[in-house]
């Protein structure tokens, strides 16, 4: 009977990499994890630090360095840093040669609100995010009556200040009134806009910056006192 040479040299080949693969289970799930890597993704002016990452990487009350990697529950561990109010994403994962590795996507603020005793800053996704005692953000200043109900409000108020070159440059802080209305504070001549709500916000920034252009080019800017907004296309101007 003749040998089948090429089924014995498959048999034997498949064998192998089954025992390769075993053995390097075997030793992967033995080693312990070498050390804690953490990468933030955007800038270096960050509002957490290495420490405060660190005490979220907390397993069973112990730090996860020197562990065992077959005891180490990465899903939890991420839950862990994805529920701080500072982190937008994460992913902690381990490498093969030992290490613990977490990246962080740190929230990017939009506003800081100053009400009723309290301090923090709404993101760019509108949500809100807690100070941090390692960076001040220079974002729009918020305050007066804020409450969960406009944050939404506010959100897309200062969204579209953000988005136009000229706004971004001109309003330092807006003050919210009752019934959700809002007043603006500007850099250049020092002017109170009176908005209103935010209703046909376009058409109301859109005949803000007709203003602007004109006073600016006339040097008349400097007479007015207020601008308000509330009148369907006008802008009208309280004189010194």
């Amino acid at each position: 009977m003749k040998i089948n040479w090429n089924y014995i040299k498959g048999f034997f080949l498949i064998a192998l990499t089954v025992f390769l693969v075993g053995f390097a289970h075997h030793r992967n799930i033995g080693q312990k994890v070498k050390d804690v890597t953490i990468l933030f993704e955007e800038g270096d002016n960050l509002f957490m630090d290495y420490e405060m990452v660190n005490k979220l990487l907390i397993q069973n009350g112990k730090v996860v360095k020197n562990e065992a990697k077959s005891v180490i529950d990465l899903h939890k561990l991420e839950a862990n840093v994805l529920s701080h109010p500072m982190v937008e994403d994460a992913s902690v994962f381990l490498t093969v040669d030992g290490l613990l590795k977490t990246k962080i996507k740190q929230r990017t603020p939009i506003a800081r609100v100053l009400s009723k005793g309290s301090s923090y800053y709404i993101d760019k996704q509108a949500k809100v995010m807690p100070l941090s005692p390692n960076y001040s953000a220079r974002v729009v200043v918020v305050s007066g009556n804020v409450n969960e109900k406009n944050i939404e409000k506010i959100y897309r108020l200062v969204t579209a200040i953000l988005d136009d070159d000229f706004l971004s440059k001109q309003i330092i802080d807006v003050e919210v009134k009752h019934k959700d209305e809002f007043v603006l504070n500007t850099r250049i001549g020092e002017q109170r806009i009176i908005l209103g709500n935010i209703e046909d916000l376009n058409e109301k920034f859109k005949n803000l910056k007709s203003f602007y252009n004109k006073s600016l080019n006339d040097k008349t800017i400097e007479n007015y006192t207020t601008l308000n907004l509330k009148f369907k296309n006008q802008v009208v101007c309280t004189k010194k």
